[in-house]
Parts: structure tokens; C-alpha cells; sequence
């Protein structure tokens, strides 16, 4: 009998950390699917309000060439949109190379390192417009973008609105696949959220504001993640448009990606952490929806441990050969994936090292450890 309790313990635990695992990319988007729609009313007719669109750079001087004729592409559409960019101590020229596009944007200069929500604060506070969009320095957005984000505005209960990021260079590596694939389900995901009421946050590559709904915050946290949540606590509604595109190149190695995950892990708690009173007062719906596409999900590889263990442990009730052999055969799986960069196999590493990568950033966010200061990929370019 004690025996039946612990292969029915262990087959338990198995179930839980599978269910756990796919939360979020399955079981998550079909309750969301079944939920009823919250409509917007868009109005292409009304008057458009004032804009400022505000971008932090540090050592971007490859990838602004492209931005700086991308800008002054949506200025010539609107030509009374402020432009904002910070450049946070650049040691390769992108201070001079904003400098020089002076007709275009109005450049601060940051007295040296000291992080993109330190820069965005400092932009937010000159910014003039009504509406603030923010974007990345290596972010190009589609020339129709700002037309079709701003009449989300018309309803007043609008606050914020999101673009829709389209990777570029996702076939250049298993690592850039993975990304790409991760982020179409994120996309999906966030057009759900929206239909039903309210996305649970934004990232920076394209996202708007109602500027009078700004907020503080320290500089240990994900601006985006913080500024957009701060539109749901304010009882306005976030939400997603699709036809608002923006794009950017994949990173493509593998270290790069992991280092990346890491730094956004562990910032995310922290800003987890510093939400937390207006988390607690979100709807029960937002409060849901939060816990399914963040809190599951920052603890994936503990859910693959935990289940791997109970597997391993089953096998052995069952013969220690074949927990010897799963062991072993997951061992060399891992091994082999490791030193590919293409493929299936290299795939699912990736995939297990996203996981991992997140985990390790929280737990070292629990630990205190922060991450303030952040440089672009190298990899990001060669895709």
C-alpha cells in the first residue's frame, strides 16, 4: 500500500510540474480565448493628440544610421511629434551621431552610466506631448505606426496602448529560432489579453502612454514593465494594437541570449516586488492573468526539475537501470545540444537554458543582486 502512495505521489508530481510547465503557452491562452471580448472604440476621424516619442541609446552607433532616417520618415508624417533620445555615456560615437540629426530630435546627454529607466525618467519629465511613446534604439518602426496608435485614443478609457514587435534573423541561429518562436506566442498572448480587457504589461520596443499617467519608480526596475502596468493600477485600459509594427534583429548566440534573459529575470522581481501594492489592488481578472504569463513562467526550470527528479525516481521504483539509462540519455542529449547551434536538438537546449537563465536572474533579484546598466547584444546585428 505505502508503495501505491508513493508511485501515485510521484506520477502527481510529475502531472503538476507538466501542467505548470505548459501553463502559460497552452492552458493559459484557451481560458483567454473563452473569456468575452472587451471592444475598443477606435476613431480614425478624431483629432489626433500631441506626441513625443522618447528612445535611450548606449553604444548603438551600427544600428542608428537606420533609426535616425527611420525617424525622420514618421517626422515627415507628423511633423509636430517631439523626438527625445538619451544617450547613456556611449563610448563608440552615438552621442555625435544623435547630435548631428539635432533638426530632427532634441538629445540629452546622461553624465555617464546610468541606465535606460534613469534616461527614460529624465525624458518623460521634458516630453511635452499628450500621448509618450516609447521605443528602443535599435527598434524601426513601420511608417503607418503612429497613425494607427493614435486613434486607440478616442476612447477615453484608454490609457496605454502596445505595438506588435516582429523579429528579423530568426533562422539565424537555433538560439534566434527559439527567441522567434517564443515571441510569437507572446504576441499571441498579448492580443488575447487585450481582446478581454487588459495586456499585463509591455516591453520597450513600442509602447504608448497617456503622459499625465507617468509614474515614479527606482532605477533597479524595468521601465516599460513599470510605466505600462502603472496604466491597468490607474483603472485605465492597456491594450494591444496589431497593426502597430515595430521590428528588430533576433540575437543570435546563444551566450548573448542567456546573459540577456538573466539581467531581464532579475529586474522583472524586482519590479515584481515594487508593483506589488498596485498588483494587489488589480481586478481579479488582472490578477489572473498576471500570475498566468509572469509568475508561472519565471519559475520554468523549477517545474523541469522538479519533474525530472520525480521521473527519475519513478524509473528507479520501477529498476535502477532504467533511471540509470534515463539519466545517462538526457545527459547526452544535453551534451550533444550543447555543441550545436543548429537543429532540433540545439533547439531544445536553448530552450531549457531560457529557462534556466530566468530562474538564475530571480533567484539572484531574491538575493539583491540588481541590474541597472544594460549594453546591446553583439550577435543582435549579424542576423
Amino acid at each position: 500500500m505505502v508503495n501505491c502512495w508513493i508511485d501515485a505521489l510521484l506520477i502527481a508530481v510529475i502531472a503538476v510540474c507538466a501542467v505548470l510547465l505548459l501553463w502559460p503557452f497552452l492552458f493559459y491562452p484557451l481560458i483567454l480565448r473563452l473569456l468575452p471580448a472587451r471592444p475598443v472604440a477606435v476613431d480614425a476621424a478624431a483629432p489626433p493628440p500631441s506626441v513625443s516619442l522618447l528612445f535611450c541609446a548606449y553604444n548603438e552607433a551600427a544600428s542608428l544610421p537606420d533609426k535616425i532616417a527611420n525617424l525622420r520618415m514618421l517626422a515627415a508624417r507628423h511633423p509636430g511629434m517631439e523626438i527625445l533620445a538619451f544617450d547613456d555615456g556611449s563610448g563608440d560615437g552615438t552621442g555625435d551621431l544623435l547630435a548631428r540629426a539635432g533638426d530632427l530630435l532634441r538629445l540629452v546627454r546622461g553624465p555617464g552610466r546610468s541606465g535606460k529607466a534613469h534616461g527614460m525618467k529624465t525624458l518623460a519629465a521634458m516630453a511635452r506631448g499628450d500621448i509618450l511613446v516609447f521605443t528602443d534604439a535599435n527598434v524601426l518602426l513601420d511608417a503607418d505606426a503612429i497613425d494607427r496608435l493614435l486613434p486607440c485614443y478616442a476612447d477615453p478609457a484608454v490609457g496605454g496602448v502596445l505595438g506588435s514587435l516582429r523579429y528579423g534573423g530568426t533562422q539565424g541561429s537555433a538560439s534566434a529560432a527559439v527567441g522567434g518562436l517564443y515571441w510569437r506566442i507572446e504576441e499571441v498572448l498579448k492580443d488575447r489579453e487585450s481582446r478581454t480587457g487588459n495586456v499585463m504589461g509591455a516591453d520597450g520596443s513600442i509602447f504608448s502612454i497617456r503622459r499625465a499617467l507617468y509614474p515614479d519608480f527606482p532605477d533597479s526596475v524595468l521601465d516599460d514593465l513599470t510605466v505600462s502596468m502603472a496604466v491597468v493600477f490607474a483603472g485605465r485600459r492597456l491594450i494591444k494594437a496589431k497593426d502597430v509594427i515595430a521590428r528588430e534583429m533576433m540575437v543570435t548566440r546563444r551566450e548573448d541570449e542567456y546573459r540577456r534573459k538573466v539581467r531581464i529575470a532579475a529586474r522583472s522581481w524586482h519590479t515584481h516586488r515594487h508593483l506589488r501594492p498596485g498588483l494587489r489592488g488589480m481586478a481579479a481578472l488582472d490578477r489572473f492573468k498576471y500570475a498566468s504569463r509572469k509568475i508561472i513562467r519565471w519559475f520554468g526550470a523549477l517545474w523541469i526539475g522538479l519533474g525530472a527528479v520525480a521521473a527519475l525516481a519513478l524509473a528507479w521504483r520501477i529498476t535502477p537501470i532504467a533511471a540509470v539509462a534515463l539519466g545517462a540519455g538526457g545527459l547526452l542529449l544535453m551534451l550533444l545540444g550543447i555543441q550545436m547551434r543548429r537543429g532540433p536538438l540545439a533547439a531544445l537546449v536553448d530552450l531549457l537554458l531560457a529557462y534556466v537563465a530566468t530562474l538564475k536572474g530571480v533567484l539572484l533579484a531574491m538575493r539583491g543582486h540588481t541590474f541597472t546598466l544594460w549594453s546591446p547584444a553583439k550577435s543582435r546585428d549579424a542576423g
